[in-house]
Formats: C-alpha cells, structure tokens, sequence
C-alpha cells in the first residue's frame, strides 16, 4: 500500500514519512501531543520544504494537467523567485457589459514572475451587482482549473436576473493596465473606497517587515498575483481601520482586530483549520474569511459599515498592516490555491452588514426551545451511575438542568456508535434516557470524526465494515485507505464527497440510537479532521495497537495542576475553594495569563513549515501535523488540501439531515467544532477546549460576537474552563456570564476538579439566580433568534451594533448586549465587589436595572462604577422596550413554558416602547405554524397586536410599566384593572390578569 506521506519529490527522489515515534510526556490539553519530528526531508506531490529565500525547483504538472490544461501556465520547469516585486500583474481586455454587471478578460502584463508558483497567463473578470446591497468580484483561471467550493457544498444563491447596475449602492471601478479596482458607495462617491486595489493608494514598496520578527511580512509589492499555488491581492484600509471578523481566533486584541496602528503589531489571520486547545493569535477549529468594517466620519459624526467575504475554501494568510509612516493600513489575502471570489457587503448598519451575509450563505438553523437550557457534561463521568449521578444531584440543589452530557467515555473502547457494555450497558442507558425523557430533559453524546479501523477479521465493528461495504472512507492517492489515528487507535475518515456517505452516517447513527443512546442532539468534536499522525500513519503499522501517542489527562505523569490566575495550589491546595481556613486564596502576586503569540507562528522555534513554496501560519507548522496529509484523496479526485477547511460543514450537513430522519418532524440539535461559512445552517459551535482562566471568561465575550457575523449564532464557552482546574470563584463568576451567552454549557477534562454548579455552595446560589434569569427572558431569547434564522440578524451584539456614532463603543467587548435591549455587565477579574462598564447613549438613553428597576446614574460617554458582588450580574433594559417574559421559570424548559407569561415595559423618556414576540411550539421543523403578538406604547397606552395560526395556551398575568407617572386608572379593554405604583422607579404593576396572547388588547393608564 502506497504511504499517503510517500509521494515524488521536486528533484526527483522519493522520501518517505514513516509514522512518528512520540515520547510519552505530560500534556495539559486534551488533543495536544508532544511530537518527536522527523529530521529528514519531508517532500511532497503537493509541498515542498524549502528555505524562505532560496530558489528551488518548481513542481512538475501531473500528467493528467499536462494534458487537459496544456497552455493553462504561463511557464513550466520553473524557478521561484519568492518575491512579488517582479510580478507584472495583468491587463483587462475584452470587456463586455451585460445585463448584470460586465465580464471582462485578464491577461498576464508581462514575464512571468513565477513567485510562488506558476503564473496563469489568462483570467477572467466577472463582476455582477447581485442586489442593491450586494456585488460580486469573481477573479479566476480561465479554464477553470483550480479548486473551488462546490455548489453541492456550500449552495450561495444563482446570478441574478434583475438589473441593479444603476441602483445598487456599491460600484464596482476599474484600472485597465495594471488591472486594478476599487469599490464605492453610489451615495459617497468621493469618500476613500471601501475596498481599492490600486498601487496608487497603498504605501511605496519595498517595505521591510512590518512584523520586525517576521520576514514573511515584508511587503515587495501590490501586484495581483495569480499562480497555481499562490494568489495574492492587497487593498487599502483607513488608517487604524476598525475591522471585526476574520476567523476562528483568539485574539489578544479582542473583538476588534488588530492592524497594526495604537501599539498593536498586526495582525495574521491563517485559514487552516486546526484541532488545538484554544492558542492566542494563532489559527483554530474554524476558517471564516469574513470581515466587517466600521468606519466613523469625524466631519459628520456618522458612521457606516459595510462587509467583505471571500469565498474561499483554500489554506491562506490574511495580512492586516500597518507600515511605518504609512497614511493607511491595508489588508492582504494570501492563498495557496483556489480563486479570488469576493462579495461586498453595503451595510451601512453593522446589523445590515451581517444580515446581508446570512443572505448569501444561508440563514441560521432554527433551534428547538431545549436547546436554551442549561447543559453539562464532561470528560470524565465513567458510568451511567456515575452521569445519573449528576443529574440527581442537580436536582437536589435545584439548579436547573435541561441536557446531560456524554463525552468519549460513553465508548466501547472509543469507537464512535458505541456504548460501553460494562459502564454504560444498552439497557441502562436506555432506562436512563427514558427517565430524563418522563421529567421532560434530554440527552446528548459525543460523535468523533474518526471512525476506528477494524483490528482483524474477529473484531466486529459494523460502522466500519459497512463503511467499507459503501465505499465512504478517504483514501490515498492510489486508491488504499487513508489511516489516521485518534481516540480509538488507527482510523480512517468519512469522505463527505463520496456518493454513499448521507447513507453510511444516517446508518450509523439510526443504528446507534436503535441500540439504546435514545440521542436528541449530536455534539460533533476533532472534525477539522483531527489525526494524531503527521499526515498519514503509513503503511506496515500495528492495527493492534488502539493506544494514543501521549498520556491522557488526569494520570500519573500528566496530572492537572493548573490553576486560574491567582490561585496558589501549593498554598492553599487543590480544593479550588475562595476561602482556606478563613483565608481567602486569592493571591495577586501568582496572577500569571498566556502568552500571546505576536509575531506569528510561522516563526516560533522548534515550528518546522511544510507549505509550498509559500508557507501559511498554521500553528502547528505543517499542514498535515495533528491533520490528515494535504494530499489524501477524496471521491471526484478532490485533495485535502483543496477542501480540508470544508470536512467539518459536510458533516454537520450531513449530521443534520441524518437527524431530520431520525427524529422526524424535529428540530435537528446539533453543536459543532470546526466551522466554515454556512456552517450556521446546520449546527451550533462551543468555542472548543478553552482554560480554566479569567483570561478566558474574557475571551468568551469576543468569540461569540465573532460567531455572530459567521452566521453561527448559536454559541458559547465551556463554562467554567475546559483545560486546567477551575476554582470557586471563577466558576462562581462563569455561570453567570454563560446565562446571557446563546449556548450554556458546563464542561471539563478528565482529571480536573469537578465543577459541577453545586460543589461549591456560592456556585450553586449564582447559577439558581441565573438561569432564573435566563428561563424568565427564554420568549425574548426564542424570538432573538427567530429572527437570526428569518433573517440574519445577530441575537449578541457588540454595543457599537446598536450606538453605531459613539467611538468610545468600538473596541468594548467586556460588555455585550443581548439584542438591542439588555445591556450586561459581567465580572471578569478575581477579588473584586464591583465592576466598570460604559452605558450607551450618551445621556440620551435610559438604563434601568434588571433586579431593581432603578434607573442607573450614569457617566456619560465613560465608565460607570456599578456594585458587583459576589454571586451578582449587572444586567440592564435599556428604555423604549417592551419584553415579554415567563412569570413562572420553572426547572425545564418543557415546565417553564407551560406557565403563564408577564410583560415588562420600559418606556423611553417621551413614553415611547415597543417589542415583538414570537412563539411557536419549539420543536417541529419549519414551517410550523407561528405567531407573533406585537407590543407598542405610546401616550400612556399599551396596544398589543397578534396574528398567525398557532394558538397560545398561556396567559398573561403580569403587566409591569417602568417610566410611568402616577395614574389615577388603569383599564384594559375599557374596563378598570386593580393596579400598584411604586413611585421610586416610577413603576405601574397590574396582576392577576389573564389576558389572551391571540387577541388584541388595549391597556391605558392616565
């Protein structure tokens, strides 16, 4: 059999990558080993190692390129010069205008520079105005012979019919020689460009690098590139352009990027998806090549925003600079294969942009309502006794518990579509499901990527034997089975490609639940696809073998010992608790964070790139380190390392339609790791195997903003911290920020302290108080993301979403709102009573407290200190809003939404408020019959509009007004209500109603 690692190298001489032989030394994360690298040479059909400034040999074409795109290279048998600076760029010609926009042809302007690759001598321009608010810049091969996404994949919508060359509000603008263009609005067509290719409006090169460490940011020049295996194009920015988006990352500088302007060094997004624990500055589960920028008008005090998606699935590095002495930044795509495929955004709202997004790729999913509860799992719970355990205990704290969890130990020696038949035996399982079923909770377990390969002919694993039966595994490029190894030893793949694997995964997974794991929902993890091998295992090893090449969590030699900034183990041991014999443990002095990585993974030591010939950022160096190898074939001739960024969204696509079969007539619930753009459309995401760190409680806040421009707005954080040991106050802090996240899940790894909400007394008091919270604001969460999935429109936003003219907002994200109407303020250091945190609106808005209904006194365009004990999140309604709410949260969802419904308004200054509600039944498939009930108020009236063809059980019985005068009468329907004012918060309440949400209703107060 053919190593997938065995492949011809530039010169003519085969190397061969024989599995790796790895020390078995301590890890702190859960899929992190520690590699001994090979020293040798490692060459590729698709990579060649080379020094960053030395010419080598170019890659020869394959025969078959050779003879189905003879002229498609402007050269063959090359050198690389590993330098764009000789790069002529291209010149337009034969322009046609059409109905839509134009088609055009790009020619190579002059001698091929052959930088990192092999010119393509002949392009093609198409450009279409898709809607007023929407264009389209496609550049690419004129044969069509490099990668892009397939329509089967990621199905964007077709070229429109309509004319919008004349109304659209962005414009495309041309140079013929050198070809360059820039985008404009039709409104302000003498403002700087959105988006401007052209040499004239970027710095003079050569610019040295602008990351001092980092020669790879060095900037030769601003030519289009466009060869084989590396594309290149670069645009002028606003100088300290305000860019949010471009991931999936966790960034030092926060939500807001960093390029390169206020002390920040830049920024280097790489699109390689990565199974890694959670790195700062460096590339992740997910490739999301989407930005939005706001831009603020100090002359009119207005801004704007608008989007650009390049829609790309190919392994890339996007540049955001600023050179020194430079009157602009900029931003550079760097791709190692693919086409340039661009889609602009107009905005002008940050809400319009992200909107706009969602109507390319796809609008979100619809959630089922349970999907809102509280959820805990983790790496750990080795029995089903042990897992009902939780859930007994849960119960008798009365902390709300909505979905249990299974991690891997649910496995029969970690094989996906098992049970383990000692710990977690079938009828057991069933049994236990069943019961959670009869209090109205449910269950999910974990699905792996990997698929264990059978070990001999008397090892009985069906999904694998009826995997190969249907011909849906990867393979290597002479048509062998391509193995890996994960969790259960050597694996192979799903390849979403081939014609029969919906029907092998549907199998699998309909036999799985069949068996007893009676699933409502499917956690989907190591989906980058994650492999232990660097590239493939190879050919002769031992199938035996089901051991993983590092010691797993919690043993001796890799205990958890990690602990959050300022808690002292030696000290005060390993309890985790805020106080040790009276003494509180926090110390200042042992407050430590993780480094972040600056100047850019490529150059870290010991970091050994593999990319050709240009080298991508990827943090673990090569692409195929904890990866499959890049040249693993899949079904149709596809290569991973064309569509490795795109194995995650096929099989959440395909987990999801598995689902729709499964539990028919159901939503599908599904959360995800790897994510790429309309992953949205069939999953959920956690933010992945984050640490137990107030760093990371922060970094929470960034990551799902991040998610909401990515169209994946169902998501959160392992509360509490994955990685490490949590502590008391930490946790305390955690669970009640992740109430007002979109997902709410508790989970840690083997071998760590357990941080279940009711170990600690103070924890378990936080999280009642908060889910409490959660449970009575679940119709304005459920309506939230009704509209996500109508609509696009984000359910978290940043607070410069809603106050787009206030500079002061465009960097917050330690706060957040929960669409446009509660503003919270979480705690996110140790040892602290209170908290700072800014209220919109510069004076002119009114912000009430949620607890108390006081009206806060705030600094205006500044920081307001607020208290914030222990236990206690400041949340605040901000005023024009009217929310509906369950007056009884109870302990499910099931239970709470059978109880009756309050209203709470909070008028603006003039009496003005307003809010919509949408209510269905939570479960079935759209389209479900709906309704939306409407609430405005205005002139000391309450007008409540309904329509749609589901009915309401539920009444209303509360109905509180804030902002109001005294009145003398309060009547609904004409007829007077009791009523109580409390004059402090200037607050009416009327009870005991029991008012019809499927009617309309007057209630005024004078």
């Amino acid at each position: 059999m053919l190593d997938a690692c065995r492949r011809p190298g530039s010169m003519g001489v085969e190397y061969k990558v024989e599995r790796p032989k790895v020390a078995s030394t301590p890890s702190l994360l859960r899929v992190l080993c520690s590699f001994t690298m090979l020293s040798g040479l490692f060459a590729a059909l698709l990579f060649l190692s080379i020094p960053r400034h030395t010419h080598v040999s170019g890659r020869q074409l394959s025969n078959l390129q050779q003879s189905l795109f003879p002229d498609k290279l402007a050269a063959k048998n090359v050198t690389h010069s590993l330098n764009v600076s000789t790069c002529p760029g291209y010149t337009l010609a034969d322009l046609d205008q059409t109905k839509t926009g134009l088609i055009a042809k790009l020619n190579l302007a002059g001698s091929a520079c052959n930088a990192f690759g092999q010119d393509i001598a002949n392009l093609t321009l198409e450009v279409n105005y898709d809607s007023d608010t929407r264009l389209h810049v496609n550049i690419y091969d004129t044969d069509k012979a490099q990668f892009t996404v397939p329509s089967s994949v990621v199905n964007l919508p077709t070229a429109p019919q309509t004319v919008r060359k004349n109304s659209s509000d962005l414009v495309f603008n041309y140079e013929s020689s050198p070809f360059a263009f820039w985008i404009t609005r039709r409104s302000q067509p003498d403002a700087m460009p959105l988006f401007d290719t052209r040499i004239s409006s970027l710095p003079a090169t050569p610019i040295p690098p602008v990351i001092s460490e980092d020669n790879s940011t060095a900037l030769d020049a601003f030519p289009l590139v466009f060869e084989d295996q590396y594309l290149q194009l670069t645009s002028s920015l606003p100088l300290g352009a305000n860019i949010y988006g471009l991931g999936e990352v966790v960034a030092s500088s926060g939500f807001r990027r960093d390029v390169g302007t206020g002390g920040g060094v830049g920024t280097i997004q790489t699109m390689w998806a990565r199974d890694i624990a959670d790195p700062i500055d460096e590339n992740v589960y997910g490739t999301h090549p989407v930005y939005m920028e706001h831009r603020f008008n100090e002359t009119t005090n207005r801004s704007q925003s608008h989007g650009v998606f390049l829609f790309s699935a190919s392994g890339s590095d996007i540049l955001l600079l600023t050179p020194p002495s430079s009157n602009v930044s900029l931003i550079e795509y760097r791709l190692i294969g693919g086409t340039l495929d661009f889609y602009f955004f107009s905005g002008p709202s940050p809400q319009n942009v992200i909107e706009q997004y969602g109507e390319l790729i796809g609008m979100p999913t619809w959630q089922p309502a349970f999907g809102f509860g509280f959820h805990l799992c983790r790496w750990g719970y080795q029995s089903v006794n042990e897992t009902r355990d939780q859930v007994t205990k849960m119960r008798e704290a009365n902390i709300p518990l909505e979905v249990m969890w299974n991690d891997i130990d649910l496995y029969h020696a970690v094989r996906d579509f098992t049970a383990d038949p000692v710990s977690f035996p079938a009828d057991e399982m069933r049994a236990f499901i069943e019961d959670l079923a009869a209090h109205h909770q449910y269950y999910i377990p974990i699905v792996d990527a990997a698929v264990a390969k059978q070990v001999n002919s008397t090892d009985i694993y069906d999904p694998y034997t009826r995997g190969v039966e249907l011909d849906t595994f990867i393979k290597n490029p002479d048509g062998s089975e391509y193995v890996g190894q994960v969790w259960p030893g050597y694996t192979v793949f799903p390849d979403w490609f081939a014609k029969n694997a919906d029907e092998y995964w549907t199998e699998a997974l309909k036999n799985w639940s069949s068996s007893g794991v009676l699933f409502s929902g499917i956690w989907l993890d190591m989906n980058e696809a994650s492999s232990f091998c660097d590239g493939s295992c190879g050919t002769g090893v031992d199938i035996s073998n089901t051991s993983v090449p590092f010691l797993l969590p919690g043993v001796p030699g890799n205990l958890i010992l990690d602990y959050p900034e300022g808690y002292n183990l030696t000290i005060s041991g390993p309890s985790g608790n805020i106080t040790v014999n009276g003494t509180l443990t926090f110390n200042q002095a042992g407050t430590t964070a993780l480094a972040k990585r600056g100047t850019g993974a490529g150059n870290q030591t010991g970091v050994d790139l593999n990319t050709p010939p240009y080298a991508i950022h990827n943090g673990n160096g090569r692409l195929s380190i904890h990866a499959l190898a890049t040249n693993a074939t899949h079904a149709g001739g596809y290569v991973e390392l064309d569509v490795h960024n795109l194995w995650g969204l096929m099989e959440e696509k395909a987990t999801h339609k598995a689902l729709q079969t499964i539990i028919p007539g159901k939503r599908p619930f599904l959360i995800s790791r790897s994510t790429f753009a309309s992953s949205g459309k069939w999953t959920g995401h956690w933010l992945g195997d984050n640490f137990s760190k107030w760093q990371y409680m922060y970094f929470n806040i960034q990551g799902v903003l991040q998610f909401q421009i990515f169209q994946v707005p169902f998501v959160g954080a392992d509360t509490c911290g994955f990685n490490g040991n949590t502590d008391e106050e930490l946790c305390n802090r955690w669970m009640q920020l992740s109430a007002f996240m979109p997902f709410y899940r508790n989970h840690n790894i083997r071998g760590a302290i357990s941080q279940e909400p009711y170990r600690w007394d103070s924890v378990a008091n936080a999280s009642r108080t908060a889910i409490t919270q959660r449970y009575t604001l679940l119709p304005y969460w459920y309506t939230l993301f009704a509209n996500s999935s109508l609509f696009g429109a984000p359910p978290v936003r940043a607070l410069f979403y809603e106050f787009p003219d206030e500079p002061e907002l465009f960097a917050v994200d330690r706060q957040y709102l929960v669409g446009r109407d509660i503003l919270v303020t979480p705690v996110l250091t140790p040892d602290v009573s209170t908290v700072d945190g800014i209220f919109p609106g510069r004076g002119r808005v009114i912000w009430r407290d949620w607890y108390t209904h006081d009206v806060v006194n705030a600094t205006v365009g500044a920081n307001t200190t607020l208290d914030a004990p222990l236990g206690h999140i400041n949340s605040h309604i901000r005023d024009g809003a009217v929310l509906l709410l369950h007056s009884k949260p109870a302990y499910t969802i099931t239970e709470t939404r059978a109880g009756p419904y309050s209203l709470l308004v909070s008028q603006a200054a003039d009496g003005y408020a307003f809010g919509t509600a949408y209510i269905d039944d939570g479960e079935s498939l759209p389209p479900t019959p709906n309704r939306t009930v409407d609430f405005r108020v205005s002139k000391g009236s309450l007008h409540i509009s309904s329509h749609g063809g589901f009915h309401v059980d539920q009444r209303l019985d509360t109905i509180t007004v804030l902002g109001a005068s005294k009145p003398s009468r309060v009547d609904i329907q004409g007829k007077q209500a009791e009523f109580e004012y409390i004059e402090a918060q200037q607050k009416i309440v009327v009870s005991a109603l029991s008012v019809d949400l499927n009617s309309a209703h007057t209630v005024s107060w004078s």
